[in-house]
């Protein structure tokens, strides 16, 4: 037994420090990771609570049609139709739950910057949607000077 001992010490060390590692790595993950973590799915469900302690941003598309139908309506019959409205005008839940909404008047958007972050000339984009290399495009010329925003048909 001594010499079946003596021969095989050179595995039975590597699968000691193995052991050792795999208690260890163990003890680590089970420290760092949360006990909620994965009850609903793959995340921490003890972060539901810090969550719903940050005040709701956006207003949501319904919210938006309901006073703003004429933008609405043309957005409908454009290009941009499944595109949100806070896609483009950020968040407006304080302008769209206010008492006066006149108070919380969105800004509008900077067009120079807005309209290239989706239709700048992108090699990852498909084919058909619609590009354009902005420097050479409008010489300069904001996209709404020639384009309405809610239906960009020129």
């Amino acid at each position: 037994m001594r010499q079946l001992l003596r021969d095989s010490g050179h595995l039975i060390r590597p699968a000691l420090v193995l052991l050792a590692g795999l208690a260890a790595f163990l003890l680590i993950r089970n420290a760092l990771i949360p006990k909620a973590f994965g009850k609903y799915g793959h995340y921490d469900a003890a972060a539901l609570t810090a969550i719903r302690q940050h005040a709701i941003a956006y207003a949501g598309q319904d919210t938006c049609v309901m006073c703003h139908d004429d933008e609405a309506k043309t957005r409908a019959s454009g290009k941009h139709a499944q595109v949100a409205c806070e896609a483009c005008h950020g968040p407006q839940a304080a302008h769209a739950n206010a008492d006066d909404p006149s108070a919380h008047k969105p800004a509008l958007p900077d067009v120079a910057n807005l309209c290239r972050r989706c239709h700048e000339k992108d090699a990852a984009k498909p084919a058909g949607f619609p590009q354009v290399v902005t420097a050479e495009h409008s010489g300069g010329a904001l996209c709404t000077d020639c384009h309405q925003p809610h239906n960009p048909h020129l």
